[in-house]
């Protein structure tokens, strides 16, 4: 996912650039305490550089964790690993499996770093189940001066860890709790957006549910995941299907660049392809999708109760942007966590999606207008233009954080110019 060449970094999406000055690649925690103890000036990490705004950005001192991963301890009888922070999410579903373990749950994109997906309140779907970051039982942390902070339920600064944008710190390895193995059915449908919005409470019985819906249709491709004994693996036709898919989205996104107008046309074609289909295998197998299709994306979490209405009325703002990709919608339990864009209430976390190679900039600002109307809190790794000033009523214990911060981190080593805005240092 990381991009650097000839000294410049660039995000997958390619919405962030950057030219540090000092670029490391750590492969154990002493390296990275060194790193930190002679960071001069704005240090920041990167896991795998999926995050869309500039969150890991540093002209100074740059990071990367793609050397530092791989399991450190693994407790099947506790339910209980260790992980560095630099692991991959499918390396470390892979690790898991042999040990007959997975995460409770996941969200699609498992090339992220473990590291990343906590920091910014990365998500799965499924009404009983939280942001990524509740399955943290342990954070090691490398603070500001290089000295090692471990830190575990109980104490009053882990929650501000679990989700903190790597404003506290350097994560050096997590603690998770986990599961034993389990096995998922997943069917995918067409439905009418309006019928699914109408039945939301039957679909959220399902473990898992999610849905797009696709800008100048009114059709939903709904996805349902439930566990299952049954037998059977995704195989290698799987996988074929799902590089034609992503090729065929790239070709029709080439097109409606071009040809902005074409966009209602465009997403009938595609929709009219969609059919009902279903595959079963392990957990690991189930939850990722391919993405070759790159895209810059918002999303923000609304009060559960909110959320047809919220859908709704973005219905007018993304067709009015010619946009094809379509409108994600997933539902998150409410958690503890300060930061977390589903603390204190139960969510559902609607995301809008551009083409990489289109401006995004006019849908955010639009898209976020209806979100604000409903008390909406942006995902941290997305696109958003929330600064303290607005972030201050969402969180509830927002000065509680800055609080932590200030003590972790008294000169802003691990504050960016992004950072700085967000928290209003």
């Amino acid at each position: 996912m990381l991009h650097l060449t000839d000294g410049v970094w660039e995000n997958w999406s390619g919405s962030v650039s950057a030219r540090p000055t000092h670029v490391h690649y750590p492969e154990t925690e002493s390296e990275l305490r060194t790193v930190v103890e002679n960071a001069g000036e704005t240090l920041r990490v990167a896991g795998a550089g999926h995050s869309f705004p500039p969150v890991a950005k540093s002209e100074a001192t740059f990071v990367s964790l793609e050397r530092y991963t791989g399991l450190v301890d693994a407790d099947p009888e506790a339910r209980q690993v260790t992980v560095r922070a630099g692991t991959p999410l499918w390396q470390l579903t892979e690790a898991l499996s042999e040990y007959g373990l997975m995460l409770e749950n996941m969200g699609d994109i498992d090339a992220q770093s473990i590291a990343g997906a906590l920091s910014t309140g990365t998500h799965g779907t499924g009404t009983d189940f939280g942001v990524m970051a509740t399955q943290a039982a342990g954070l090691r942390l490398i603070t500001a001066d290089g000295s090692v902070l471990d830190l575990e339920r109980g104490d009053d600064r882990f929650p501000h860890a679990q989700v903190s944008l790597g404003a506290l710190g350097v994560l050096s390895t997590v603690t998770l709790d986990v599961v034993d193995g389990y096995r998922l059915r997943e069917r995918k449908r067409p439905v009418d957006i309006e019928d699914v919005l109408a039945n939301l409470e039957d679909y959220r019985e399902f473990r898992n549910f999610e849905f797009w819906w696709f800008p100048h249709t009114d059709t939903a491709l709904v996805k349902t995941l439930e566990e299952t004994d049954e037998t059977g693996e995704p195989g290698r036709l799987d996988a074929i299907e799902e590089r034609i898919e992503n090729l065929a989205w790239e070709g029709i996104n080439r097109v409606g660049r071009r040809l902005p107008r074409a966009a209602p046309s465009l997403n009938r074609i595609t929709t009219g392809t969609f059919a009902d289909s279903e595959r079963v295998g392990p957990a690991k197998d189930i939850y990722p999708t391919t993405r070759d299709v790159r895209f810059n994306e918002t999303e923000y979490g609304v009060p559960r109760e909110d959320a047809a209405e919220v859908l709704r009325e973005l219905r007018d703002v993304v067709e009015s942007h010619d946009v094809l990709f379509p409108v994600e919608f997933r539902d998150v339990a409410g958690d503890s966590i300060p930061l977390s864009p589903a603390t204190g209430r139960d969510s559902t976390f609607i995301a809008v999606h551009a083409y990489h190679r289109r401006p995004y900039e006019s849908l955010v600002a639009d898209a976020e207008s209806v979100f604000d109307r409903f008390e909406g809190r942006p995902h941290w790794g997305k696109h958003h233009t929330k600064t303290a000033a607005d972030l201050t009523s969402l969180y509830p214990e927002w000065e509680s954080f800055l609080d932590v911060r200030a003590e972790l981190d008294r000169e802003g080593l691990f504050l960016n110019d992004h950072l700085h805005e967000i928290f209003g240092v």
